[in-house]
């Protein structure tokens, strides 16, 4: 298990906006992203997961993969 970021990296990076990782959903599926008051601003998740509880369970392990670019 690799140690990641607990906040979106492409958020800081590309909005300059230091927000938490969270599970989200859109049409393609729930994935690992960050959002604010005004709605989702990152994916930052390669992989999109069947469930909230998949999405969730990869969050906490760290099972999932950071995109490199949005």
């Amino acid at each position: 298990m690799s140690q990641q970021a607990s906040f979106g990296q492409l958020a800081l990076i590309y909005c300059g906006k230091l927000l938490p990782l969270e599970v989200l959903q859109s049409a393609a599926g729930h994935y690992i992203g960050t959002r604010n008051s005004e709605g989702p601003v990152s994916r930052e998740s390669r992989e999109y997961f069947r469930s909230y509880a998949a999405a969730q369970s990869a969050l906490e392990s760290g099972g999932w993969s950071q995109l490199a670019n949005p």
